[in-house]
């Protein structure tokens, strides 16, 4: 049984050092770094005009997590195409974006919930008459 589990890393092993570099990858597929930054900056927009336009505190809480998804998406991106970064930097710090993005979404919609409790309202325009 561990036999053939050696086994299969092995294979594995074996396909990823045949694996292309990314950028013959992405010259045979046709898929570059402007590809990336122009997905990831519809994203940011999306996120941004959620944000301006929306009064409801969950739909900008939405909109922050798209911001962030959006420089996960460029921290991935740079990390693939820089010639000399290694493909997990990217990787990496978009976990701690995600970690960072997780945390922050537990926190706002505990924020949240008690003013609807408050004021039985999750506008943000209503929240303002928690001012002391």
């Amino acid at each position: 049984m561990i036999g053939s589990f050696g086994t299969s890393f092995s294979s594995i092993g074996g396909l990823l050092a045949q694996a292309s570099t990314p950028a013959a990858e992405a010259a045979s597929s046709g898929v570059g770094l402007q590809h990336y930054l122009v997905v990831s900056a519809l994203v940011f927009g999306l996120g941004l005009l959620i944000i301006i336009t929306r009064r409801s505190t969950i739909a900008v809480l939405m909109g922050i997590e798209l911001l962030l998804n959006s420089a996960g998406l460029n921290f991935v991106a740079f990390a693939k195409y820089s010639a000399g970064a290694d493909p997990l930097d990217g990787q990496v710090v978009t976990l701690f974006v995600i970690v960072i993005a997780a945390a922050e979404a537990a926190l706002a919609l505990a924020i949240a919930l008690n003013i609807f409790n408050s004021i039985n309202s999750v506008e943000l325009d209503d929240a303002r008459s928690l001012k002391g």
